[in-house]
C-alpha cells in the first residue's frame, strides 16, 4: 500500500519524491498497433502496454531501460532490491547510483568510484519517529584517473552486485553484497586508488596491508602481494603492475586486521540461497553459499556478517567479531556459508466454525456485501480491485460454514468473473508483459506499480489468495490449462525461484538475505529501498502456501513457506523490535510503520495517525495472519503503544486493530467488539462479517499456540485457559492423519477443515488427554455433509518434568507455586555460558530416544519493571548416570519485558544456539536443566513449585518414551 501520498524519510529525498508523484502522471511509449495476446490456458496476457499508459520511467517521465553492460543486456533486472538504483535510473541527472545500505558497509557510486561507509551512530528525528543510519563516505575506491560517465551493471547474485566503471581509459569493478565486510575490487589503466574523506590516521603498515581509521572507522587495504600501498594525504594507492585486484574490508577493530588479511583475495564470486521445507519435522532449513575464487593463494571461504532473523536461527559456529547495522548487531561467520532452521507454524484458509456469533445476524452480515449493487465498489485498479476480492474471498468459507450455499456460490461467482476479466488478456483491465524489464504489469496500475515498478507483491498477493479460495471450491478452475496458468504467472512475477526461467528476475520482491520484501522498484531514496506493508507481503506469501496446497503445487507450496516462514521472523525483529536489540536505544517507539535501508520510521506514506502506522503492518487480516501471535508479549505491547499514542482507544481501522488484539487477548478483543461494532465502518478490505466471524471465533478458540507445529503448512493451533484446539486443513480427496509436534494426531476428512477441542498442553493431567470434542467443516463445491474427524491423543510417557523449588525436576506438579530467584548478570554478557545458574535435576531416568522427537520447555519469568534482562537456559543429558553430560543443548536468551507478570520462556520459540554430542537412550540416566541471566543489572523470578490447577508451571519435556 506504499504510494498513497509520497511521505519521504528525510528532507534528502522530499524533493526527489515529490519529482517521482509528479512523473506519475506522465504519459509515454503507447502500446503497439501490433500487441498480441501471449495465451495462458483459458486466458493470457498482452505483449504490450495498452496505448496511453506508462511503464518504467525515470522522474521527468522519460522511459528508461536496465543499466547494464553488454555482457548483461537481456538479463532479467532485480528491480525492488537493495542495489535497484544502480540498474534503474531514477533521476536523470544521476546515472551512477543513490545510497545503497548493504550492511554493514553503505555504498553510493559516483564518477571516480564506490564510495564507502560504515554508519555506526544513528540520527533520531527532533519528533523522535524516525532513525537513520545515513550513508555518510570514509572511502571512495576507484583507480587513478577514473571519470567514469555512469555506473552500469555487469553482474549479481542472490546478495551481490557488481557494478561497472569505465571511461575509455581506465576499467573499475567492485562486488559488493549484504553480509559481506569486503569490496572486492579489480581496476585497469591505473594504479588502485583509495581516497578517504580526512587524513586517514595509518595503524599498520605492511606494504600490500594497510590499516586505516577514517572517520573514526578501521579499515584493511589489500593490495597483490608484491605492491606496496602509498599515502599521500587523503589519497592512498599501490601501482597494481600485472594485477587487476585488490581488496577493501570494514574491520571491527584494529586487532581484527590479520584475521581479515587470510581471507582478503579469496573474492566472493557467486551467493546463493536454497530452502527445505521439511513437513514431517515442521521445519524450514535455509542454507546461505557464498562461492570464492583465490586471487593469490589457496585460501577459499570468507567472512560473512549475519543479520539478528539469521544468527538467532543457526547453530553454525560463529566468531566473536560483530558489526553496527540499522537491523541491530551482525555477528560474523567464519567459512562459505550457514544454514538456519526454523519452526514453521502453519497457515489456514479460514478459522474453523467455533464460534459463538448469532449465525441469521453473521449471515446477514455476509449478505450485506455480496448483495450489494457493487461488491467491488467501482474498483479499478490492481490494488483496489485486490482488496475488493480479498474482502469477498474471506467470506466465502464463512457463507460454507453457515450452510448458506446460494451466497457462497454467488461471491464464488463475482471473484472468478473479476479474475478472469483481467486475466483474459484483451482490452482493459488487462495484464501486460515488459520484455526490457521483465515484469507483467496489471493496467489500470496504481501507487506505481507501472511507472516505478513498485509494490506488485502488495497487489498481486490479494489475486492469489482470491484464486486460492476458488481453488478450494472448484479445483477445475484452477488448473494450469484453465485460468490457474495466470495465478501462477503472478506469482512468478513477484517471486520467481526458478533459476532457469529468464522472464521473470529471481525472488523480485523478496531479499533473500535481508529476510522481507522491498516495495519500490527503483530504490531511488536517499534512505535506500523501503518496505510499509510488511503483511501486504506475508499475505503474499501466504497465498503461495495456500494455492500451491490447493492445485498440489507442492515447489510453489514449499517456496510460500520459506517466503512466509523467513519474513515473520524478520518483521518480528525489524518492524516490531520484539527483543528491543533493533531499534536504538534513544529512539521513542517500539514499532514502526515502515522500514528502510537506513533505518525505520513510525509513519506511513500518507498519514501520521497512530492506527493506520500500526495498523498497515497487520491489514488484511486472514489466517495467514496467525504469525503476529508469535510474540504475543510483543503484539500486546505494540497495541498498548498504539492506545498510548491515540488517547487511550482505537480510532481509525478499529476492525483491524481488534482482530490483532484478538491474536493476544481474544477475551479483550471480544469486549471491545461488543461494545463498538454497531458503530464504525470496516476498513476498505475488511466487513463487519469476518470481523465478527474472527473476534468470536478466537474468543472460544484462544490465541494461536505457535509453540505447537505440524507436518502440514495448512494447520494451526490454538490455546485457552490450558485447553488445546488442533485445526487442519486437507486439500486431497483422501482423508489424512495430520500430526502436532505436541503428540497429538488429528484426522482430516477428505477436501475438509477438521478440528478437535480438550487436548491440555503439557500433557495436561498427567499426560493423559481428555476426551476431544471433534467437528469438522467442509470445504468442497458442492459442500459435503461434515464427516467427523477422528483424534488421537498423545500416549502417557513421562517425559515432562516440573521445575519445583529447591532444585528437583519431578514427574508431577508441585504443591504450590514460588519463586526462585535467578541471579542478575552484573552488567557484563553471559549469553551461551552459565553464570550463578539455577540448577534442576532429575536422576535415575530411563527412556528410549523418540525418532525426530527434541528437547523442549516452558519457563515462567518475570523481571518485574526491570529493563534490559535476558534469561537463558541450558539442558544437559547424562545418558548413563556416569557423571559425564553427553549431551548439551544451549537455547538462545530470551529478553523479559519491564512489565510485572509472567512471560513464557519456550525452547520451540527460542531455537537452540547450540549443542554438542549426540542423544541415544537413557538407562538411569541424569537430566538436568540450568537457568541464568545471560544480560542485564538485575535479578529475575522464576515460578517453580505451581500446582495443575494454578498453572503456568515450569516444565521441560524430553524426546524420550
Amino acid at each position: 500500500m506504499k504510494h498513497r501520498a509520497l511521505r519521504s524519510p528525510a528532507a534528502a529525498v522530499t524533493a526527489l519524491a515529490l519529482a517521482a508523484a509528479a512523473a506519475l502522471t506522465a504519459t509515454v511509449g503507447a502500446g503497439s498497433a501490433s500487441a498480441a495476446t501471449v495465451p495462458v490456458g483459458l486466458g493470457g496476457y498482452t505483449d504490450s502496454r495498452p496505448a496511453g499508459t506508462v511503464g518504467p520511467t525515470n522522474s521527468d517521465g522519460a522511459p528508461v531501460t536496465p543499466k547494464v553492460t553488454a555482457r548483461m543486456a537481456g538479463q532479467a533486472a532485480p528491480t525492488n532490491d537493495w542495489w535497484s538504483s544502480l540498474i534503474y535510473q531514477r533521476y536523470a541527472g544521476n546515472p551512477y547510483s543513490e545510497n545503497l545500505y548493504a550492511h554493514p558497509f553503505t555504498f553510493k557510486a559516483q564518477a571516480a568510484g564506490l564510495e564507502v561507509g560504515y554508519p555506526t551512530t544513528p540520527t533520531i528525528t527532533g519528533d523522535g519517529r524516525q532513525y537513520d543510519y545515513t550513508h555518510t563516505r570514509d572511502l571512495t575506491l576507484g583507480v587513478a584517473g577514473l571519470n567514469s560517465p555512469d555506473t552500469k551493471v555487469d553482474g549479481w547474485s542472490d546478495w551481490t552486485v557488481t557494478p561497472y566503471w569505465s571511461d575509455g581509459a581506465h576499467t573499475f569493478s567492485a562486488t559488493v553484497g549484504h553480509g559481506l565486510p569486503y569490496v572486492y575490487a579489480h581496476a585497469t589503466g591505473g594504479a588502485a586508488q583509495v581516497t578517504a574523506a580526512g587524513t586517514p590516521t595509518v595503524f599498520a603498515n605492511q606494504g600490500n596491508v594497510l590499516g586505516i581509521t577514517v572517520g573514526g572507522h578501521n579499515y584493511g587495504l589489500f593490495a597483490p602481494t608484491g605492491t606496496s600501498w602509498t599515502v599521500n594525504g587523503t589519497t592512498i594507492s599501490a601501482a597494481l603492475g600485472t594485477k587487476d585486484y585488490y581488496s577493501v574490508a570494514v574491520l571491527p577493530s584494529q586487532a581484527d586486521l590479520a584475521t581479515y588479511r587470510t581471507y582478503a583475495y579469496s573474492f566472493v564470486t557467486d551467493t546463493k540461497v536454497s530452502w527445505n521445507y521439511q513437513a514431517a519435522a515442521g521445519a524450514l532449513s535455509t542454507t546461505y553459499t557464498a562461492t570464492t575464487v583465490a586471487q593469490e593463494g589457496t585460501q577459499t571461504g570468507t567472512l560473512l556478517a549475519l543479520y539478528p532473523h539469521q544468527w538467532q536461527a543457526t547453530a553454525d559456529a560463529l566468531t566473536g567479531l560483530t558489526y553496527t547495522s540499522p537491523r541491530g548487531q551482525m555477528k560474523v561467520r567464519q567459512g562459505n556459508g550457514f544454514t538456519t532452521s526454523q519452526s514453521v507454524n502453519g497457515v489456514l484458509p479460514s478459522l474453523p466454525d467455533l464460534g459463538g456469533y448469532d449465525r441469521t445476524a453473521l449471515d446477514a452480515q455476509i449478505h450485506q456485501v455480496a448483495d450489494a449493487p457493487d461488491p467491488f465498489n467501482a474498483a479499478s485498479d490492481t490494488y483496489w480491485t485486490g482488496k475488493a476480492l480479498g474482502r469477498l474471498a474471506q467470506l466465502v468459507p464463512v457463507a460454507d460454514q453457515l450452510g448458506d450455499t446460494a451466497v457462497r456460490d454467488k461471491m464464488l461467482g463475482q471473484i472468478k468473473g473479476k479474475l478472469q476479466t483481467w486475466f483474459k488478456g484483451t482490452g482493459s483491465p488487462v495484464f501486460a508483459y515488459d520484455s526490457t524489464w521483465k515484469t507483467l504489469t496489471g493496467y489500470p496500475a496504481s501507487y506505481g506499480t507501472d511507472a516505478e515498478l513498485n509494490d506488485h507483491h502488495f497487489h498481486y498477493g490479494y489475486y492469489i489468495q482470491a484464486a486460492a479460495t476458488v481453488a478450494r471450491y472448484d479445483s477445475a478452475w484452477a488448473a494450469d490449462s484453465a485460468w490457474g496458468g495466470m495465478v501462477k504467472l503472478l506469482a512468478k512475477d513477484g517471486a520467481n525461484a526458478d533459476r532457469a526461467d529468464g522472464r521473470f528476475p529471481l525472488l523480485r520482491n523478496f531479499d533473500p538475505y535481508a529476510g522481507h520484501g522491498w516495495a519500490s522498484g527503483h530504490a531511488g531514496f536517499a534512505a535506500g529501498n523501503n518496505e510499509e506493508s510488511s503483511s501486504e507481503s506475508l499475505n503474499f506469501s501466504s497465498a503461495l502456501v495456500l494455492y500451491g496446497s490447493a492445485t498440489g503445487d507442492t515447489a510453489l507450496r514449499d517456496l510460500g513457506v520459506y517466503l512466509y516462514t523467513t519474513e515473520a521472523n524478520a518483521v518480528q525483529q525489524y518492524w516490531f523490535d520484539a527483543d528491543h536489540r533493533a531499534f536504538p536505544a534513544n529512539f521513542q517507539h517500539g514499532t514502526v510503520g515502515m522500514v528502510w535501508g537506513s533505518g525505520a520510521a513510525y509513519s506511513t506514506w500518507w498519514t501520521a495517525s497512530p492506527g493506520m502506522i500500526h495498523g498497515i503492518n497487520f491489514l488484511p487480516v486472514t489466517s495467514g495472519s496467525l504469525y503476529l501471535a508469535r510474540r504475543k508479549d510483543d503484539l500486546a505491547a505494540n497495541l498498548a503503544e498504539l492506545k498510548a499514542n491515540n488517547g487511550g482507544a482505537f480510532t481509525d481501522w478499529r476492525d483491524l486493530l481488534w482482530e490483532a488484539e484478538a491474536l493476544t487477548d481474544p477475551a479483550a478483543a471480544k469486549a471491545d467488539w461488543d461494545a463498538g461494532n454497531a458503530g464504525y465502518t470496516p476498513e476498505e478490505g475488511e466487513s463487519k462479517a469476518h470481523t465478527n466471524h474472527w473476534i468470536n471465533n478466537l474468543a472460544a478458540l484462544g490465541a494461536p499456540d505457535t509453540t505447537v507445529t505440524a507436518d502440514s503448512p495448512t494447520a494451526a493451533v490454538f490455546s485457552k485457559s490450558g485447553t488445546r484446539t488442533h485445526v487442519a486443513h486437507n486439500y486431497t480427496t483422501a482423508a489424512r492423519s495430520v500430526r502436532f509436534s505436541d503428540g497429538f494426531t488429528l484426522t482430516v476428512p477428505a477436501r475438509s477443515t477438521a478440528s478437535e477441542r480438550g487436548s491440555f498442553p503439557d500433557g495436561g493431567t498427567g499426560g493423559v488427554s481428555p476426551s476431544p470434542t471433534p467437528s469438522a467443516s467442509a470445504s468442497t463445491s458442492p459442500s459435503p455433509s461434515p464427516s467427523p474427524s477422528t483424534s488421537t491423543p498423545p500416549q502417557s510417557t513421562g517425559n515432562t518434568f516440573y521445575l519445583q523449588s529447591g532444585g528437583a525436576l519431578t514427574t508431577a506438579y508441585g504443591t504450590g507455586a514460588g519463586v526462585d530467584t535467578v541471579p542478575s548478570a552484573g552488567g557484563t554478557n553471559h549469553d551461551g555460558t552459565p553464570y550463578q545458574a539455577k540448577v534442576y535435576e532429575i536422576r535415575n531416568v530411563t527412556g528410549t530416544l523418540r525418532a525426530g522427537g527434541s528437547t523442549d520447555f516452558d519457563l515462567y519469568l518475570d523481571a518485574g519493571a526491570s529493563v534490559g534482562l535476558g534469561q537463558q537456559a541450558r539442558i544437559s543429558y547424562d545418558l548413563s548416570g556416569d557423571g559425564t553430560f553427553d549431551r548439551v543443548e544451549t537455547y538462545r536468551y530470551f529478553a523479559t519485558d519491564p512489565v510485572t507478570g509472567w512471560e513464557k520462556y519456550t525452547g520451540a520459540a527460542a531455537g537452540l544456539q547450540s549443542a554438542t554430542g549426540t542423544l541415544g537412550n537413557l538407562s538411569n540416566g541424569t537430566v538436568r536443566i540450568e537457568v541464568w541471566s545471560a544480560i542485564g543489572n538485575a535479578a529475575a523470578q522464576l515460578r517453580v513449585g505451581a500446582t495443575q490447577a494454578q498453572g503456568s508451571a515450569s516444565v521441560v519435556r524430553i524426546p524420550f518414551n
